[in-house]
């Protein structure tokens, strides 16, 4: 996912007085135009500050609306990351709900763990993601592939698709660079299409884990082993 604002340690929102939620979206607008949806707005019951949402990203402002904060807070006392818990409720979705039957699933040693994925053939950190998740056991991944990142992806999702096993197709393609047999049949391209825009997935790969928490892009095994253990306590 795109950072929207990454060159702006601070920035001036208003006059010295006190802004409330509605004069902090008002000011955020006039000065970036082109911000996009400003989705949330709240004050936070730590040191006066205010979560912002903008597209996938949760920021800060101050009770005076002075200043623009992209980074997470950090409890010292008890060393909890209060943004990263924050995130996890903000951004998460029901993971039983999503459309499951469209996508490859793949099952590793008992499954207990969930997770579930967009993922472009033709994305490279995708096809590094593929290589980080062949290091990890105990895991159900659900796939859903698509020309999500390059529209010339369409013909290698469809041959893997219609393949005799999409899912080995898949593994050859990803691990191994060996692309499938052209091959045609109906393919569940467009519902899983309609599925990324319905969620705001623009890019790949894109990760759902079993408690609902998405995390844009690329994580390594380390990464993701703690992800599925979080998700797993929950």
């Amino acid at each position: 996912m795109k950072k929207l604002i990454t060159l702006f340690a601070a920035v001036l929102l208003s006059s010295s007085v006190h802004a409330g939620e509605s004069e902090i979206r008002q000011s955020l607008k006039s000065k970036f135009p082109n911000i996009g949806n400003i989705e949330h707005v709240v004050k936070t019951p730590y040191s006066g500050l205010y979560e912002v949402i903008i597209g996938d990203q949760l920021l800060y402002t101050d009770a005076k609306g002075e200043y623009l904060f992209d980074g997470h807070v950090i409890e010292l006392k008890n060393r909890r990351d209060i943004t990263e818990e924050r995130r996890r409720q903000l951004f998460a979705i029901d993971f039983d709900k999503l459309p499951l039957d469209i996508a490859l699933k793949r099952v590793k040693g008992d499954g207990s763990r969930r997770m579930a994925y967009f993922s472009d053939p033709n994305c490279g950190f995708c096809r590094k993601l593929e290589k980080e998740l062949d290091k990890i056991d105990n895991v159900t991944l659900y796939m859903f592939i698509g020309p999500i990142f390059s529209p010339q992806s369409a013909e290698l999702v469809r041959n893997v698709q219609c393949a005799k096993n999409p899912l080995k197709a898949w593994n050859e393609l990803m691990l191994n660079g060996n692309a499938p047999a052209n091959a045609s049949c109906n393919t569940k391209t467009d519902k899983v299409m309609a599925l990324a825009k319905k969620m705001g997935v623009n890019g790949t790969p894109n990760l759902i884990f079993g408690d609902g928490m998405q995390v844009p892009g690329y994580l390594p095994a380390e990464e993701l082993e703690k992800y599925l253990n979080d998700a797993r306590k929950k």
